[in-house]
């Protein structure tokens, strides 16, 4: 009986030491299975693992959150502390487009009866200068020098001082389209860079701005004759044009009249509206982290101020899908100088582009009706001018 008992558990043990039968693919017939415990262990390993990738990208994402607001709340105390951060945000001369076009050759971007020279305003500033002939006068200008160019400005044809808004050059692509339309409409454009724009030596301000203006309507005056002389502002050129023209009003030689293209109130309303400001613009303190840097500056550009002593006729053109300077802003210029008794005796006109034209902030020029729109206001204000 013990002998068959232990022939049993040899049996037995045999058995459990025998490998598993393999299936006819040769694999284990049934899989090994791990004890209790371990497997119990590995499930909850597995389960770690999700978990714990998940709560590392938690992680990282609350870090990236944390830093972000850091950063955001930095920004208006070093705005606050560095006044000349807003200045340079206001101005952006720094910001050159068209990249690598040489501002000494106009005929690179299509201007082959234009001529670019030079002018000091003050000491240790230059300013570049492009002066565009009219269209009758495009055949003659080929190959002539500045001092060609200059007489021509005492020619039977008006004059356009152009003054373009921050950031680019008098060579900006939507600068040198309108110079060619207007050119086309009979008119001499000039134009320049500030002082710190473009290849112009100097630091911007807007005193400085105003005075290279000043400095240019002069010397074109000196040359221009009898012709009439126009004042033609875009964006933030429009604060440079009010400057401008109501310092010649005060002087009594005021301009034969203004255009004010995309305008504002004043640089405050401006960059309070501006897209740049949208983050910010429900910050505790808004107006004394970013608005009063700009008036600590120096920087005040007030169109809203300046029209009430401007004394000649004015034309305002502003695109309704304007997304840089809003369209209300240059209707409430328009009411401020429609009621204002310096323009008692002058044409004040508001034309308005309807947002289905897409003419946005700079694409007024695109418009087929500006050389009429130009016919009829400068023609009244030629009449005007010789009454």
């Amino acid at each position: 009986m013990r002998k068959r008992n232990e022939s049993v558990t040899v049996e037995h043990e045999r058995a459990a030491a025998a490998p598993a039968p393999l299936d006819k693919g040769c694999s284990l017939r049934h899989s090994l299975r791990l004890p209790p415990a371990a497997a119990a262990a590995a499930a909850d390993t597995g389960m770690k693992r999700p978990l714990g990738r998940r709560y590392g990208l938690w992680f990282r994402l609350r870090k990236l959150i944390i830093w972000l607001l850091g950063v955001y709340i930095a920004i208006p105390f070093l705005v606050k502390l560095c006044p000349a951060i807003q200045a340079k945000l206001v101005f952006l001369n720094f910001v050159r487009v068209p990249y690598f076009i040489d501002l000494k050759r106009p005929q690179d971007q299509g201007l082959n009866h234009t001529c670019n020279y030079y002018l000091q305003p003050e000491e240790d500033v230059t300013i570049g200068v492009w002066h565009t002939v009219p269209a009758a006068l495009w055949k003659n200008a080929r190959g002539k020098d500045q001092l060609w160019f200059e007489d021509a400005l005492g020619s039977s044809h008006p004059v356009i001082l152009y003054l373009h808004g921050n950031a680019g050059t008098r060579g900006g692509d939507h600068r040198v389209e309108l110079y060619k339309v207007l050119s086309s409409l009979g008119y001499h454009v000039v134009t320049f860079d500030y002082r710190g724009w473009g290849d112009s030596i100097g630091s911007p301000s807007e005193r400085g701005m105003t005075y290279d203006a000043l400095h240019v309507f002069d010397w074109i005056k000196a040359r221009s004759g009898d012709n009439p002389v126009y004042i033609w502002g875009h964006s933030l050129g429009t604060g440079v044009a009010t400057n401008l023209v109501r310092r010649l009003c005060e002087r009594e030689t005021p301009p034969d009249a203004l255009i004010l293209e995309s305008p504002f109130t004043n640089i405050r309303e401006e960059a309070r509206s501006h897209p740049f400001s949208v983050i910010y613009r429900y910050f505790p303190g808004f107006d004394w982290f970013f608005l009063d840097p700009i008036t600590t500056s120096g920087i005040k550009f007030a169109n809203d101020e300046n029209v009430k002593y401007i004394s000649c006729s004015l034309l305002i053109l502003h695109a309704e899908d304007d997304p840089v300077v809003p369209f209300h802003l240059g209707k409430k210029l328009y009411n401020i100088a429609a009621t204002s008794r310096s323009f008692r005796d002058y044409k004040v006109q508001f034309v308005p582009f309807h947002t289905d034209l897409g003419y946005r902030h700079k694409y007024i020029y695109r418009s087929p009706e500006l050389p009429r729109i130009l016919r009829e206001f400068l023609g009244k204000s030629e009449h005007e001018h010789q009454h």
